[in-house]
């Protein structure tokens, strides 16, 4: 992707070879609405550039969503993930299963999409909202074969509300 160095530069970052490659990764994830972990972007980095260590993907990551153009999510009981639709104020539905992530669009209203009861005078700019519940296949398996269905994860019994 020619435009991913000019992207990180507009941001005010260095285009650096391993910047470049991360945001690459998290950007072809996008068509198939991945949350890749860090560590799916360390393996997918390391097959385009080779060596390169987990804690520069780290540091990779960290600078691409402070500048924007990432962002991370953090569902209870699962690991970090990113994403590299930015700027849509979107929110997730979680497996609480498979730990399986899909974006969904803002579900009522303009964003913030949902309007605290009491804001403490915050001046409210996103709501991130994780819907849990089952994916269509963990919500087969256990309906089928309660044997081989997988064991759920720990997560939050009601939905989460985040405003950042």
């Amino acid at each position: 992707m020619a435009h991913t160095p000019a992207l990180l530069r507009s941001a005010g970052l260095r285009a650096t070879a391993q910047r470049t490659a991360v945001l690459e990764v998290l950007t072809e994830g996008r068509t198939g609405e991945e949350h890749l972990t860090a560590a799916a972007v360390a393996e997918r980095v390391r097959a385009r550039l080779g060596d390169i260590s987990t804690q520069a993907v780290y540091d990779c990551l960290d600078a691409v969503t402070r500048a924007g153009l990432a962002s991370r999510i953090e569902p209870a009981g699962h690991p970090a993930r990113y994403e590299a639709r930015t700027g849509d104020n979107h929110h997730h539905l979680v497996c609480r299963a498979c730990g399986l992530v899909r974006d969904v669009d803002c579900a009522v209203g303009a964003p913030p999409c949902m309007t605290p009861a009491d804001d403490h005078g915050f001046s409210l700019e996103t709501a991130e909202v994780t819907y849990w519940g089952l994916c269509s296949q963990c919500a087969q398996a256990s309906t089928g074969d309660e044997a081989g269905a997988p064991a759920p994860v720990p997560a939050p019994v009601t939905t989460e509300r985040t405003v950042r």
